[in-house]
C-alpha cells in the first residue's frame, strides 16, 4: 500500500497498519513533513485550550499527511479520551508504540486508556513499560501506584507513590496518593506525615486536609482532627466527605448528636454517595417511615455508580430495617451487602486456620513451662482480647473509668515488638512458626518494647489497657514477654458475636467476617484456641468474662474485672456511659449509653437466614 492509498484508507475510517520501515522515532519528527508537523502544533494548542474536538481533527490531518508520526498517533490519542472515547484512544496509544517502541509517554498514556476502562491489571503492565524505558518518569510510577492500589496490592503501590514524590519532591498530589496506600495498610503514622507532606506542598489541598483528619481521628488526635477537616470545609465549603469525617470525629468524642447532624449534611450535599448514607445510618437510630429509607432504596434500584455505594447502601438498609423490626428485609440487605464486599476480599482462609493450628503446637504447655521467667516483669498493661463485637470495647470502657487506668484502644506495638525481632541470619521471626526458638533475652526484649511504648501513652497510669482483640493469638507469648500483665478474654454468644461482625461494614480487616460459612469456621478456630490457652497459661493470668453477664449483673462483674486487674475499686466503674474519652471502634455510640440487653439473643431475629453459620459453628441452637 503506497502513501495515497494508506490515506484513502483513512479517510474510510479503516485502520492503517504502517510498515515497520516508515516509523520515526519521537526525535526524528522534526524531519516529518512540514505540513504534518504544523498541523500536529496546531493541534497541540487546541489540546491545551481544552477545544478536544478540533484537537482530534488536527491529528487526523497530521496522520494523513504523516502516517509514521508516532507523535501524531499519540496526540489523537490523548483528543479522543479526553472526549471520554478510551476505547478509541488506546488504539490511537498503541499505533503510537509500534511506530515508536521506546516511546515512554505513549505507552503511559495506554495505561490511563486501559485505566478508565477499569483494565487495572493491564494498564499497570503499561506502566511498568514506560518506567523499563524511563526508570525516572515520576507520572508513570504515580500512574502505576494508582492502579495497584485499585488491585488492592496497596505495599506495591506505596513503593511507586514513594518514587513518585522522591521524584517529584513539591508534588502534592504524589504525597497524598503515598498517604492513601499506607492508610488502606493500617500504617497510620506513615500515612499522616505523608498527608502533611501534601498540606505542605498545597496547602489549599482540601482533599489531603480531609485524607490528614481522617487519618489523626484513627490515631486519637481528636483535635488535630478536627482543624484539617475544618480546614477542608473552608477551602471547600460543601465538601460532603469532610462533614462525614467530622461526624466520624465528633461521634468518636462521643459527641453524638452533633456526629449525626454532620452526616446529614454530608448526605445532603452528596445524597447519591452509599458510604456517606451508610455513615448517617451508623450514627442515628431509624424509625418506620424515615425518608432516608426510601432514598437509599431508589438509589440501590437506580444502580450507584460503584460497589463500593451499593454494597454500602445495602448494610446501610440492614442497619435500617433492623431499626425497624423488620428482619427478614434486614437480613436480605446484610446478605446482598456482605456478597459484594466479599468479592472485593482476597481472603483465603486455608492460611489462616492452618496458622491458628501452628500457634498450638508452638506453644504448648510444656514449652510455656520451659520458659517461665523469660520475660520483662511490669504490671503495667492489660490485654482485653476476644472476637471483634464481642464486648472488649465495654470492658475496656468500665476500665477506663477508675482512675488509675488508661484506655488506650486497639493497639498494635505488641505485633510491631515481635516483628522487630530477629534471627541469628538477619532474617526477620515469623509468627508462630520461628516463636519457639525466641531467646530468654528476645521475650523479654518484646516485653521491654512493648511497656516503653504504652507508657509513652499515659505516663501516670498504674495500668494501661490494650483492646485490640486480635491479640488472643499472642496470648502465649504475651505471658512470656510480660509474666506480670493480666489478660481478659471476652466471650459472648457465638451466633450474637458473628451476627454482630456480619452485620458490621468494618474500616480494615476482619476478612473472614463477609460469609457466614467463613464466619463460623474462624470462630471455631477461635474458640479452639482459647480453649488451648485456657490451658496452657497459669491460672490467675487470664481473666474470662461472659458479655451476657455484664448486661444481667454489671456491678457483680465489674468488681471482679477490677480485681484481675491489681486495682482497688471505684465507683466511676460503674458510670462508664459518662466518661469522656475517644472511642475509635465500630462500638464507639454504644459505649456511651448505659448497658442494655437487647443485644442478647440477637440471633433468635434472623434465625431462618443463617444456615450456613449454624452450620459452621456445629451450634444446637436449642441451648443457645
Amino acid at each position: 500500500m503506497n502513501r495515497k492509498e494508506r490515506r484513502r484508507a483513512a479517510r474510510r475510517g479503516q485502520t492503517v497498519a504502517v510498515p515497520p520501515a516508515m516509523a520515526r522515532p519521537a526525535g526524528a519528527e522534526t524531519g516529518a513533513d512540514g505540513e504534518a508537523a504544523r498541523l500536529c502544533r496546531v493541534a497541540f494548542e487546541h489540546l491545551e485550550q481544552k477545544h478536544f474536538a478540533e484537537a482530534a481533527d488536527g491529528f487526523r490531518k497530521a496522520i494523513l499527511a504523516a502516517p509514521g508520526l508516532a507523535r501524531a498517533h499519540n496526540g489523537l490519542g490523548l483528543a479522543l479520551r479526553a472526549q471520554g472515547k478510551p476505547a478509541e484512544a488506546a488504539q490511537c496509544y498503541e499505533h503510537a508504540v509500534a511506530l515508536d517502541p521506546t516511546y515512554a509517554a505513549a505507552y503511559n498514556n495506554l495505561g490511563n486508556a486501559l485505566r478508565d476502562q477499569n483494565r487495572m491489571a493491564d494498564a499497570a503492565a503499561q506502566y511498568r513499560r514506560a518506567l523499563e524505558i524511563k526508570p525516572d518518569y515520576a507520572k508513570a510510577h504515580s500512574n502505576l501506584g494508582f492502579a495497584l492500589h485499585r488491585l488492592r496490592r496497596f505495599g506495591d503501590a506505596a513503593t511507586h507513590f514513594r518514587r513518585a514524590a522522591e521524584l517529584e519532591p513539591d508534588n502534592a498530589d504524589a504525597h497524598n496518593n503515598l498517604g492513601n496506600a499506607l492508610h488502606a495498610q493500617g500504617k497510620l503514622e506513615g500515612a499522616a506525615a505523608a498527608y502533611r507532606r501534601a498540606v505542605a506542598a498545597r496547602p489549599t489541598f482540601a482533599v489531603a486536609h480531609k485524607n490528614l483528619g481522617n487519618c489523626l481521628r484513627e490515631l486519637g488526635r481528636l483535635d488535630d482532627a478536627r482543624h484539617h477537616l475544618e480546614e477542608a470545609l473552608r477551602l471547600k465549603p460543601a465538601y460532603a466527605e469532610a462533614y462525614s469525617g467530622l461526624g466520624n470525629v465528633l461521634k468518636t468524642g462521643g459527641k453524638l448528636d452533633e456526629a449525626r447532624r454532620a452526616h446529614e449534611t454530608a448526605v445532603s450535599l452528596a445524597p447519591g454517595n452509599g458510604m456517606l448514607h451508610q455513615q448517617l445510618a451508623e450514627s442515628k437510630r431509624f424509625s418506620a417511615g424515615d425518608p432516608q429509607i426510601a432514598q437509599m432504596e431508589a438509589l440501590v434500584c437506580g444502580g450507584p455508580p460503584t460497589e463500593s455505594d451499593r454494597l454500602a447502601l445495602h448494610f446501610a438498609l440492614g442497619k435500617a430495617y433492623a431499626d425497624t423490626g423488620d428482619a427478614d428485609r434486614s437480613f436480605r440487605h446484610y446478605l446482598q451487602g456482605n456478597a459484594l464486599k466479599r468479592r472485593q476480599i482476597p481472603y483465603d482462609e486455608g492460611p489462616m486456620l492452618a496458622a491458628f493450628a501452628a500457634i498450638e503446637r508452638v506453644f504448648t504447655k510444656e514449652m510455656m513451662l520451659d520458659r517461665a521467667g523469660y520475660g520483662f516483669p511490669d504490671p503495667l498493661p492489660v490485654f482485653i482480647v476476644g472476637m471483634p463485637r464481642s464486648g472488649t470495647s465495654l470492658v475496656e470502657q468500665i476500665l477506663a473509668g477508675h482512675p488509675g487506668a488508661h484506655g488506650a484502644g486497639e493497639l498494635k506495638f505488641f505485633s510491631e515488638a515481635v516483628a522487630r525481632c530477629r534471627q541469628p541470619d538477619g532474617r526477620p521471626v515469623r509468627f508462630p512458626d520461628d516463636a519457639g526458638a525466641l531467646s530468654a533475652e528476645q521475650i523479654a526484649e518484646i516485653g521491654k518494647n512493648y511497656v516503653r511504648e504504652i507508657r509513652k501513652l499515659a505516663p501516670s497510669a498504674e495500668r494501661v489497657t490494650d483492646k485490640m482483640p486480635w491479640n488472643f493469638r499472642y496470648a502465649g507469648l504475651i505471658h512470656l514477654a510480660l509474666p506480670r500483665a493480666k489478660i481478659i478474654h471476652v466471650r459472648r454468644n457465638p451466633l450474637d458475636t458473628c451476627i454482630s461482625c456480619f452485620t458490621k461494614l468494618f474500616t480494615r480487616g476482619q476478612p473472614y467476617s463477609y460469609d457466614l460459612a467463613e464466619l463460623g469456621r474462624y470462630y471455631k478456630a477461635y474458640e479452639r484456641l482459647m480453649a488451648h490457652w485456657r490451658a496452657a497459661i497459669p491460672p490467675g493470668v487470664m481473666l474470662e468474662l461472659n458479655y451476657e453477664d455484664l448486661a444481667i449483673d454489671l456491678d457483680g462483674v465489674a468488681r471482679r474485672l477490677v480485681a484481675h486487674c491489681g486495682l482497688a475499686w471505684d465507683d466511676a466503674c460503674l458510670s462508664f456511659h459518662e466518661l469522656d474519652r475517644p472511642v475509635r471502634t465500630a462500638s464507639a455510640a454504644q459505649v456511651r449509653q448505659p448497658i442494655y440487653r437487647s443485644s442478647v439473643a440477637r440471633w433468635r431475629q434472623y434465625r431462618d437466614h443463617i444456615g450456613p453459620l449454624i452450620d459452621a459453628l456445629g451450634a444446637d441452637i436449642g441451648n443457645l
